[in-house]
């Protein structure tokens, strides 16, 4: 019997890309799907690829066995991207995390008023280590088990570039992952890129022009969508407007996404068009309520226990999501884009 396939497309985060972890890991498990292509952006560039190695060498239990081996390298790893991050000592002698705070304030200084170039002079990246200890780059191109998508931004034409899966190196997934005031601009083939979730989170668009793809993408959703008061600290309002930031170029694909299958649920589109246009079927899971509480701060959290927290949480979403939703894989639509996703 054939499997239905989803087209899975992940959004950035930082350590909150272990709830995306999660996810994955239920999907792996379970079996009942199988995956066409991963779009990801940032942290779900990372699970993306490393799931495509894992997958590439050792199948749905290598790909298992790869992300719980690349998350555990990103905790052991630390670094000046974790800011937050403590040792079991530290944990016990600042149990209520007050000077977890304050180093996350003094690195939040830091990056307000010197650049990467002036106080990473070297580009020190531990990423970069990490990723290519995880990932044989050039055989992955070779025989991915599937597509894979990853967008970056260009920093001169502020364009979104999607990096296919033939064109995928470790610059490339560390471009994804550049937020600018941490790194240095990483440069691909002569040109200079930033975090692709300031144009593409993740990038939606490669997934409708490639006709071998199914119709069905499975969006799993970091960002909070929605709050249900207004910020007033001025640390609250930052968070804000990095998940509003981080969210408007999804939003744009998603309205996109939404008044073309209105043309077609209308049959207002003339017959010559329609072979130009697919009904996609759209599906979510979204980490609002899992995430809930956890500010801007927490996504440079790689302690391995809030790492496992995140991913057990994402598990939990798989198994409802899939209990609730799996059998309309190939069938409809399981989320209204209208309402939640786009004007309520």
């Amino acid at each position: 019997m054939i499997k239905p396939a989803l087209n899975i497309a992940l959004q950035g985060g930082g350590s909150h890309g272990a709830f995306a972890w999660g996810i994955l890991d239920g999907l792996l498990e379970e079996g009942r799907f199988e995956i066409a292509a991963i779009t990801a952006t940032s942290a779900g560039a990372m699970n993306g690829v490393i799931c495509a190695e894992g997958w590439r060498t050792g199948g749905r239990e290598g790909a298992r066995t790869a992300l719980e081996t690349f998350w555990l390298k990103i905790s052991q790893a630390r670094g000046p991207f974790s800011p937050v991050s403590m040792n079991a000592i530290a944990k016990a002698l600042d149990p209520f995390g007050v000077f977890r705070a304050a180093r996350f304030q003094w690195f939040d200084a830091l990056t307000s008023v010197a650049s990467p170039y002036e106080f990473n002079p070297w580009n020190f990246n531990p990423l970069r280590d990490t990723l290519l200890e995880c990932v044989d780059f050039d055989a992955l191109v070779q025989d991915a088990p599937f597509q894979l998508f990853v967008a970056a931004t260009n920093v001169k034409s502020g364009r979104a570039k999607v990096f296919k899966t033939g064109e995928l190196c470790v610059d490339a997934i560390l471009a994804s992952a550049c937020l600018p005031y941490l790194f240095q601009a990483v440069e691909v083939n002569g040109e200079s890129y930033w975090d692709g979730g300031y144009m593409a989170n993740p990038a939606l668009w490669p997934l409708f022009y490639e006709e071998s793809l199914p119709n069905d993408v499975l969006l799993c959703a970091l960002n909070p969508q929605t709050l249900e008061s207004v910020p007033k600290t001025s640390a609250a309002i930052m968070d804000r407007l990095n998940e509003i930031t981080f969210n408007a170029s999804l939003i744009a694909e998603l309205r996109a996404v939404a008044f073309v299958q209105k043309l077609l649920r209308d049959e207002v589109v003339a017959d010559q068009l329609k072979d130009r246009y697919r009904a996609i079927k759209v599906h979510a899971i979204k980490a609002d309520e899992a995430l809930s509480g956890l500010g801007a701060a927490s996504k440079f959290n790689t302690d391995w226990d809030f790492l496992l927290d995140l991913k057990n949480k994402g598990r939990a979403a798989w198994q409802a999501w899939s209990s609730e939703n799996g059998d309309a894989v190939g069938h409809h639509s399981t989320v209204d884009l209208t309402k939640d996703f786009l004007d309520r």
